[in-house]
């Protein structure tokens, strides 16, 4: 088996394949998807739909696969995982790459709850007023799955989120100093790890983090420094990720009664792990 890398979405990719030249035809693919969900190029199908001022627009069927996704998200989450906060990211701070990101005085304004809908019937996004679309995590998780799944390579990992159709897959799961916090079987499945403590800065007296809430469209208050969850696909693991961050102190209970879930692990503020019965640890 080889393992390759390359740079995408902001991250580093890795993959695993029997298959030569494997990690060339994934990067051809997440640059695919890069090109048309990246809210920082401003010629993505993305940057054009958040600049649109119109209210319906029609989408790519590439874009209509991932919007899909996201709409599966948001309701399997009860929409605690919703791609409609992007006014809000902007608005805290996080307008540009992350390595570009600075303390700023104050978030930019106010920001209204997301409201967007699928129309079926003619492949398009209907979108109310001051809403803007950050696909982030959903986007890196679908690109994992779809490489995996069209058999690019036998495993994909991309910044927290991974994929494999290998059965004797394990990974290492890493606290906020970089210590091994625990190695996690996943198998033929898939992880995926959402944290707040990698990507902060300052708004004002206040440091924040990248996740934003949807109920509140401010950056997440929550004990939990990091959630990870093993579940059948990247995507559903990174939402599962996410809401399980977000719910914080009920978090991994409603992790051990959602079936779409096979496990979940936390890091606490002060260091603690706590995990679902079901996670299955490698020593």
């Amino acid at each position: 088996m080889t393992q390759g890398s390359f740079e995408a979405m902001g991250t580093t990719v890795e993959t695993w394949s029997e298959i030569p030249d494997s990690t060339s035809a994934v990067a051809r693919w997440f640059e695919q998807v890069e090109s048309r969900c990246s809210r920082f190029r401003p010629d993505s199908e993305l940057s054009a739909i958040n600049h649109s001022s119109s209210t319906d627009i029609s989408l790519s069927r590439l874009m209509w696969e991932v919007l899909s996704v996201a709409d599966k998200a948001r309701m399997l989450t009860e929409g605690l995982v919703d791609i409609g906060v992007g006014s809000a990211v902007a608005g805290w701070g996080y307008d540009r790459t992350f390595g570009e990101v600075t303390d700023i005085a104050s978030p930019g304004g106010q920001f209204a709850a997301p409201g967007w809908t699928l129309h079926t019937e003619d492949r398009t996004l209907r979108r109310s007023p001051g809403t803007s679309l950050d696909l982030g995590g959903i986007a890196k998780g679908w690109a994992c799955d779809r490489a995996v799944e069209k058999g690019l390579a036998g495993t994909v990992s991309a910044g927290g989120d991974l994929r494999s159709a290998d059965p004797g897959t394990v990974t290492t799961v890493l606290d906020n100093r970089g210590a091994t916090a625990a190695r996690v079987h996943v198998g033929v499945g898939a992880l995926a790890t959402s944290s707040i403590t990698r990507r902060r800065w300052r708004v004002g007296d206040r440091e924040v983090s990248h996740l934003v809430d949807p109920r509140t469209m401010a950056p997440v208050e929550t004990p939990v420094l990091s959630a990870t969850v093993v579940a059948p696909t990247a995507v559903e693991a990174e939402i599962g990720a996410k809401a399980v961050l977000i719910k914080g102190v009920d978090g991994l209970a409603w992790a051990d009664k959602t079936e779409w879930i096979r496990s979940a692990l936390v890091l606490w503020h002060d260091g603690s792990v706590f995990a679902t019965t079901g996670l299955e640890l490698v020593a």
